[in-house]
């Protein structure tokens, strides 16, 4: 098996004006689906990430606020899953919930250092 790392790519929920009871429905899709991956024997780690943050960019290095507030689409977070090839990696992201809303996840090999 290798790892790879699912980069998760959506809309800010925050401006697309869901309930409390929305969010928290959307937040039980991300649990059990990770659920499955974890028990498909998949799962390596994974987190949320923050908004907010820094972008540090450029030859001589410039540190910029980030991402951007009219960005639409913000890295919402990250999984590293055990798959035995970038194609069944892929097809494991595609039922990442953020997908029904236009979602995008980034999947790449976790290369061995």
């Amino acid at each position: 098996m290798k790892e790879f790392m699912l980069i998760f790519s959506g809309p800010d929920f925050s401006k697309l004006g869901f309930s409390p009871e929305q969010m928290q429905a959307h937040f039980a899709k991300w649990g059990a689906w990770i659920e499955g991956i974890k028990q498909k024997g998949n799962y390596v780690d994974g987190r949320p990430l923050s908004p907010g943050g820094k972008i540090v960019k450029g030859k001589v290095p410039v540190i910029t606020d980030g991402p951007f507030a009219e960005a639409k689409e913000i890295v919402g977070g990250f999984l590293i899953i055990n798959a035995s090839s970038l194609d069944e990696a892929a097809t494991i992201s595609k039922a990442a919930p953020d997908m029904e809303f236009g979602g995008q996840v980034e999947v790449r090999e976790v290369m061995k250092m």
